[in-house]
C-alpha cells in the first residue's frame, strides 16, 4: 500500500466509502481499540443546526471515542474546504502530540484529500460572475447549472456532489473567470504532511447499500426530520441547507410536490449521491477496500497493509 512519504511515524487512519456504509462503526471501533480520537470529514455535520437529516452520530456513538468536528460550527457561518483544512491541520498536529494514530472518517471526498494531500489554490473569480450564476439558480434551478457543468468540466461533473449549488457554482465560477476546467487546478503532487496515511474504504453490494440508505431515511423520519426541516425554513437560503435531504423537504412545504414523492426523492437522490461518493474514492488508489461483511476489526489492524499501527 502507498502512504504519505513523511518519514513520521504519526498514522493518520483515513475510512472512506459511502453514505449509510458503516464508517461510523468501524471508526469507532478502531478508535477505541487504539485509545485515540476521531476527526469527522463529513461536510454536512459541522452544522450544530443540522442533525437528523445528516445521520450524526448518535449520542450513544460521540460518547464511546471523543469526536472532532461534529456540531463544531453553525450553519450561519461560510465554513470553507479550506477553512476545514487549516483548522483540521491544526487539532491533528495536537492530537499527534498525544497519540501515534489518529482516525478520519467522511464521506466528503474534497475534504479528505485537503487533509490528505492539500487544497488546491484556486484564483479568485471575476466581478460579478458569481452574482450571474447566482441569478441563473435562481431562474433556472439547479438541473441547469448541472448541464452547465457537464459541458465546461465533464470530469469534476463526475465526482462532484450534484446537488450541492454552491460546488457546482464555485467550478462554474472558475470556468468562467479563466476559460480553465476546474478540474485542472487539481494539485498533480500532493503536499508533504508530518503523517502518514492509511485509509481503510468499505463497500457493499449495491442493493444492501440502497436497503440501508431507505431504511435509514425512515429511520430520519421517525426521528422528526421534518420537524428539524420546518425548524430551519427561515435559513433556507443558505448554502449549508442546499443539500440532500433538506431540499426536497422544502419543495414539500412550499406545496409544491407531495410527502411520499419527497421521501422518494430523499431516497432516490441518497442514491446518487452515494454513487458519486464511491467514483470519487475508487480513483484514489491508496484505499484497501474491504467488503462490510469482512469488516473483522482484528484482522484490518493485524494485516500486513497497515505495520505502522500500534496500540497506546
Amino acid at each position: 500500500m502507498m502512504m504519505n512519504s513523511s518519514p513520521s511515524s504519526k498514522s493518520l487512519i483515513v475510512i472512506v466509502g459511502p453514505t449509510a456504509s458503516g464508517k461510523t462503526a468501524l471508526a469507532i471501533k478502531i478508535a477505541r481499540e487504539l485509545k485515540t480520537e476521531i476527526v469527522s470529514a463529513d461536510s454536512r455535520q459541522f452544522y450544530r443546526e443540522m442533525s437528523i437529516g445528516t445521520a450524526k452520530p448518535t449520542g450513544e456513538e460521540l460518547a464511546q471515542v471523543k469526536h472532532h468536528f461534529i456540531n463544531s460550527h453553525s450553519i450561519n457561518e461560510n465554513f470553507s474546504v479550506g477553512d476545514y483544512e487549516k483548522q483540521c491541520l491544526e487539532l491533528l498536529a495536537e492530537l499527534f502530540k498525544k497519540y501515534d494514530n489518529v482516525v478520519l472518517v467522511g464521506g466528503s471526498g474534497l475534504y479528505i484529500k485537503a487533509i490528505c494531500e492539500g487544497f488546491d489554490e484556486l484564483p479568485k473569480a471575476l466581478p460579478g460572475v458569481r452574482e450571474k450564476l447566482n441569478q441563473l439558480l435562481t431562474e433556472n434551478g439547479i438541473a441547469f447549472l448541472q448541464e452547465q457543468l457537464k459541458l465546461a468540466d465533464p470530469a469534476y461533473y463526475a465526482q462532484v456532489d450534484l446537488n450541492n449549488p454552491q460546488r457546482l457554482i464555485r467550478a462554474l465560477e472558475v470556468f468562467e473567470s479563466t476559460g480553465k476546467q476546474f478540474s485542472a487546478f487539481r494539485k498533480a503532487e500532493p503536499n508533504a504532511r508530518p503523517f502518514s496515511t492509511k485509509k481503510i474504504g468499505i463497500d457493499l453490494p449495491r442493493q444492501m447499500l440502497y436497503d440501508r440508505i431507505n431504511l435509514r431515511i425512515d429511520q430520519m423520519l421517525q426521528d422528526g426530520l421534518l420537524e428539524e426541516v420546518i425548524a430551519l425554513i427561515p435559513y433556507r437560503h443558505l448554502n449549508a441547507l442546499n443539500t440532500v435531504g433538506y431540499s426536497e423537504l422544502f419543495d414539500y412545504f412550499d406545496g409544491n410536490t407531495d410527502l411520499e414523492t419527497s421521501i422518494s426523492l430523499i431516497k432516490q437522490n441518497t442514491r446518487r449521491f452515494a454513487k458519486r461518493q464511491m467514483t470519487w474514492f475508487r480513483k484514489d488508489k491508496d484505499v484497501v477496500w474491504y467488503n462490510n461483511n469482512d469488516l473483522n476489526l482484528t484482522s484490518i489492524l493485524q494485516s500486513g497493509l497497515y505495520p505502522g499501527f500500534k496500540k497506546q
